[in-house]
Formats: structure tokens, C-alpha cells, sequence
């Protein structure tokens, strides 16, 4: 036989058939300051500079983590790419950034045509939504690094804010308020415990008292993106700081945004804990420390307020549909 890329496992057919399916998922992202169509060796983007005194381009990257071997499980791949364009528009706006654009990364051990496209529809509708271009990406194919059914994603984002609009923490202070936005459940975090927990006892198809969907398809619920409560509230309010809550937990994230000297007060009774983590600690045994640092337990985003600004920013929190709670303070 003779030796050719496809005999050594990559398809370059299977390549091109892919990124003739996808172009119309990324072009339904577009908008005027993109410049180039998909298939140049670089995405362009002209930032309207006009718009904007000092801009500041701020990025992020990330990836999925464990979450996708639900997703392989369920054979059901539209909602990764969603999770992971709101993870990284999250990871940015908390910061005060707009979303420009996104670029992903996909490697599979056998490119599957119908898969790719289903990821990257998930990464098209979540980039609509959050008002962000899809302008690049890169689709790999890695026999004998992924097994033929398994593969990765990361991605990219870049945002842009005006220079004295940056939330960093730099003003918190002691006796400040920590508002609390409901999570979606696990998001995108913990997925390597709550899988060697659950799926040890239970099976995806199994449904439980006081959690609304079967199991995997609960595990499988779309990581929140912020973007609108984030904007409606640093746009009417003195937002002081915003914690983006991934692997580290309530803690972990908001105290990244403190200045030496200061400490969070969690009050953890606040809110109750969701379903599926009250099915994670109690299957696994786990304590409440180590839930607290591996999981959101039920809290996807704080923003920290001035104690007399609590009450505004409930009211700009309805106005969008959100209700957040008090689930502490800095001290």
C-alpha cells in the first residue's frame, strides 16, 4: 500500500469539506470592521478608533476542559463551542472590555466533517449574541494523539476598552458590597471530580429529584455569558470590580481583584446551594471547603458596590432579568 497523509490518518478532503461547511457560520458573525473573508492566513479587523480616546485591547484564552467528554458521551456537540465563547467574552468583560472578535482552535484524532460543524455553529450562535466576529480559527487533525472520537478546543478572544474604563479593583475597599448573579451550574469548572463522582454511580440518562433535566444533558447546560447584565450595570453604576467564578471557586476568583490588606466575607448561607451540587457533595462525601474551591456552587459572576449603591444596582439587575444576591462583603 502506499504511504499518503490518508493512509497515516489525516484527511485532507475531510479539511476542506469542513471549512466549506463552516463559512457560512462565521460570515453570519461579521460585521463592517471585518475586513477579510475566511481562508487568508490572518483574520483582519479594523477597530474604529474614532469611537475612543485611549483604547485598550484586552484578551483571553481558554479552553473547555473535561466538559467535552459529556459532549462525547451524549454525542451531542453544539454546546461546547457556546461554552467556551462565553467563558472567554466573561473573562474579558469583567474587566469592563467589549468582545471584537474570536478565533478557536479545534484538534481532533479523526476530523469529523458533521461534528466541526456542530461545534462551530455553537461558536457562531454564542459570538451573535455577545456581538463578537468569528474571523479565524484552525482545525487539526492528530492521529495517535486524540483517539479517533475525542478532541480539544481552545480559544481566543480580543476586546477593546477606553483607558479610564477599566474595572481592576483598584478602588474596592473594606466594607464594600459582594452582589451575587446565579450560574447555569458547573459551567465550564470542575468537570475531572464531578465526573469521577457521578459517573462511578450513575448513569447520563438518569434524572434525580430536584434537578430539572437527565444527568448529562444537566452537566451539559451552556456556561452563562454576562455580557448584558455587565454592561447595563458598569454603564448606570460605580461597579467597583467584577469575579468572573471558574476553577478556584468564589474565593480564588474575587480575591484576584483585591489590593493588599483586604479579605472577603463570604456569607454562604445566602443562596441555596443548585441540585446538581447538592448531588456532587453528597455522592462524593466532599466537604464544603473543597466544594467551595473546586465548583461556582451556584454563583457565576459578583460584583463588588459601595454599600449605598446595593439597592441601584438591584433595580439595574431587574431591569435585565437578573436577581442577584448579598452574599458578603470586603473586608
Amino acid at each position: 500500500m502506499e504511504n499518503t497523509y490518508k493512509s497515516a490518518g489525516v484527511d485532507i478532503e475531510a479539511g476542506d469539506e469542513t471549512v466549506r461547511r463552516i463559512k457560512s457560520f462565521a460570515k453570519s458573525t461579521f460585521n463592517k470592521n471585518v475586513i477579510s473573508d475566511i481562508g487568508l492566513f490572518g483574520g483582519f479587523y479594523e477597530l474604529d478608533v474614532a469611537k475612543y480616546k485611549k483604547p485598550v485591547l484586552v484578551s483571553s484564552v481558554d479552553g473547555v476542559g473535561t466538559k467535552l467528554k459529556i459532549a462525547f458521551a451524549l454525542d451531542k456537540h453544539n454546546t461546547v463551542g457556546q461554552d467556551l465563547v462565553n467563558h472567554c467574552t466573561n473573562d474579558i468583560a469583567v474587566c469592563g472590555a467589549e468582545p471584537l472578535y474570536f478565533l478557536d482552535y479545534l484538534a481532533f484524532g479523526k476530523l469529523n466533517p458533521d461534528r466541526a460543524e456542530k461545534i462551530i455553529e455553537g461558536f457562531s450562535i454564542a459570538c451573535r449574541e455577545n456581538g463578537c466576529a468569528l474571523i479565524g480559527g484552525e482545525t487539526a487533525e492528530m492521529p495517535g494523539l486524540y483517539s479517533p472520537d475525542e478532541y480539544d478546543m481552545s480559544g481566543t478572544i480580543v476586546g477593546v476598552v477606553e483607558k479610564d474604563k477599566v474595572i481592576n479593583g483598584k478602588n474596592i475597599v473594606k466594607s464594600d458590597v459582594l452582589l451575587g448573579f446565579s450560574s447555569n451550574g458547573l459551567h465550564t469548572n470542575g468537570y475531572s471530580l464531578a465526573r469521577k463522582i457521578l459517573l462511578e454511580k450513575y448513569k447520563l440518562t438518569d434524572k434525580f429529584k430536584g434537578i430539572e433535566l437527565p444527568l448529562g444533558e444537566e452537566l451539559l447546560k451552556v456556561h452563562r455569558s454576562y455580557l448584558k447584565l455587565i454592561l447595563h450595570l458598569k454603564e448606570n453604576l460605580n461597579i467597583k470590580g467584577f469575579s468572573h467564578i471558574t476553577g478556584g471557586g468564589i474565593v480564588g476568583n474575587t480575591k484576584r481583584i483585591l489590593r493588599e490588606g483586604l479579605a472577603l466575607k463570604i456569607n454562604w448561607d445566602a443562596w441555596e446551594l443548585p441540585g446538581i451540587f447538592k448531588l456532587i457533595q453528597s455522592t462524593g462525601k466532599i466537604s464544603d471547603e473543597e466544594m467551595r474551591k473546586v465548583f461556582n456552587i451556584g454563583i457565576g459572576l459578583i460584583a463588588v458596590v459601595d454599600k449605598n449603591d446595593v439597592q441601584a444596582a438591584f433595580k439595574l439587575a431587574h431591569e435585565v432579568n437578573e436577581s442577584p444576591v448579598v452574599i458578603g462583603e470586603v473586608i
